[in-house]
């Protein structure tokens, strides 16, 4: 499983968190399994296979990295989505601009990598307005808060 693959079950993890509102390592324990994989594998064939041992480091770290700093990234969305309220954002478009935040802060993942896969997976799972947007907002958040 590529590292892009595994980016986008760390999306659906994320995205669902929301609903789910369990803590990160109890959706990973019941989403992160053959059974779990086998059960949506029909639906998306993103989950034909299990990560392999790298990817499933990388999912983990990234889902739980990410739950775990919810208020400090979505306090980055309020600042530099000029206008907007993070609970006015849709579900999927928080979860990208959080992954990616995580991401280049606390991954080491390189900016233009994560903000690439974030404009990829946006225009798949949003829109082109979607992508612009948060491509608007990864460029501000970027400029003033990462280290380059």
């Amino acid at each position: 499983m590529s590292r892009r693959s595994a980016r986008e079950i760390v999306l659906h993890l994320i995205f669902s968190h929301e609903f789910l509102n369990t803590g990160a390592d109890e959706l990973l324990d019941t989403r992160l399994t053959g059974e779990s994989f086998s059960s949506l594998a029909p639906e998306c064939d993103l989950y034909s296979e299990l990560p392999a041992a790298a990817q499933i480091d990388y999912v983990t770290d990234a889902v739980k990295g990410v739950i775990s700093h919810l208020p400090e990234l979505d306090s980055y969305i309020e600042k530099y989505a000029v206008g907007w309220n993070v609970g006015r954002l849709s579900r999927i478009t928080r979860s990208l601009l959080r992954l990616c935040m995580y991401e280049t802060l606390y991954m080491g993942i390189p900016v233009a990598a994560s903000v690439n896969e974030a404009l990829e997976l946006a225009k798949k799972y949003d829109s082109e307005e979607a992508a612009s947007f948060i491509n608007g907002v990864l460029g501000a958040f970027i400029q003033k808060e990462v280290q380059q």
